[in-house]
């Protein structure tokens, strides 16, 4: 550079403008610049700041065959809404199902921490919403539905073949066809390694046996109890609890297991969330075989009734009669204001 020629002034290049999505040209996310907040706002045209880009908007709980249900994240716009079926990340492919719950990523966010550490947010699924399901691909999920019951039908066969004690109750093709999923119950455990591999050259998938037990099994099928309605089991428990013949016994019910038992074969689960019913009850009747004092005089508690509120009553000459709850409770009253009164 010669002296007299003065250096040209370096001028800043203006920032490259970002491709829509916030992708450079070598597939990079890259944040865009944010742009200069309005020096005058009104007060209800604030905007909160949105999500992180790839951060989820919502958080859904979606629902398959046989009350299966997993938790998936979705980021994308429209939100989806309950009772859409989506297509969903599954176990090395795709599946459909319907949303059950759906709830946006910000309301779980805990404020003032989760931990009680700082403040910070629920970490989201880790499979996501891949998109909403078109009409086609509910359709091929309905046409899977229909190729299960041949899918039962040539398992029992293979079972049979292969001579072991087992009961396919119910089959379950993912969406794309990548994997089948069979449910079956054994009373004892079942060597089926020689029944997967021909069911893998016969349905030309990767099989997956599952054995179950009968209650998970009347879960997943469903049907109708003594009640002549639904399945609690199906309709609406999100568990089952162990249930035993001593919640019959403080029921004050008939301990013969049939006359007890659900359509699965096992105690109906109804003894296990009905209980605290009845031990609440227990305390505000009088305790079945006591001697109280009554109008009549000293009698025995025979038994009472928890639906009609009343109590029978035998007195000592052998007679007996049956009042309603609240005249016992006004007579032992009575009989105590008597009884202090002789005194």
């Amino acid at each position: 550079m010669s002296e007299g020629r003065r250096p040209r002034p370096v001028r800043p290049r203006p920032p490259r403008p970002a491709r829509p999505g916030g992708e450079s040209g070598n597939g990079a996310a890259t944040p865009s610049p944010a742009a200069p907040p309005s020096p005058v706002a009104a007060p209800d045209r604030v905007a909160s700041p949105g999500p992180a880009a790839g951060a989820p908007s919502q958080v859904l709980e979606v629902r398959f065959k046989g009350l299966r249900s997993d938790f998936f994240a979705f980021s994308g716009a429209p939100p989806l809404t309950e009772r859409e079926y989506v297509v969903v990340e599954a176990d090395r492919g795709q599946d459909i199902g319907w949303v059950k719950r759906a709830a946006s990523a910000r309301d779980l966010a805990c404020e003032g921490g989760c931990d009680a550490v700082g403040e910070r947010t629920v970490p989201p699924p880790s499979r996501r919403v891949i998109r909403r399901a078109a009409p086609a691909d509910v359709l091929r999920l309905r046409q899977l539905r229909d190729q299960e019951l041949e899918v039962r039908r040539r398992t029992r066969e293979l079972a049979v073949k292969h001579r072991l004690r087992m009961k396919v109750s119910e089959a379950e093709w993912q969406w794309d066809r990548n994997k089948l999923t069979v449910y079956f119950t054994a009373e004892k455990r079942v060597d089926f390694r020689a029944l997967v591999r021909d069911m893998a050259r016969s349905f030309r998938t990767r099989i997956d046996l599952r054995q179950i037990g009968v209650r998970d099994e009347a879960r997943r099928l469903g049907g109708l109890g003594r009640c002549r309605r639904e399945l609690c089991c199906r309709s609406w428990l999100t568990s089952i609890e162990p249930v035993t013949l001593q919640l019959a016994k403080d029921q004050g019910l008939s301990l013969n297991p049939s006359q007890i038992s659900g359509a699965c074969g096992r105690l109906m689960n109804c003894l296990r969330y009905e209980h605290a019913v009845y031990t609440q009850a227990k305390k505000r009747f009088p305790p079945v075989g006591r001697t109280i004092r009554t109008a009549n005089g000293r009698e025995n508690v025979k038994s009472w009734d928890l639906f009609e509120e009343t109590v029978s009553l035998e007195a000592g000459d052998g007679e007996t009669r049956t009042i309603p709850l609240a005249q016992l409770k006004d007579e032992r009253r009575a009989a105590r204001r008597a009884d202090l009164d002789r005194r």
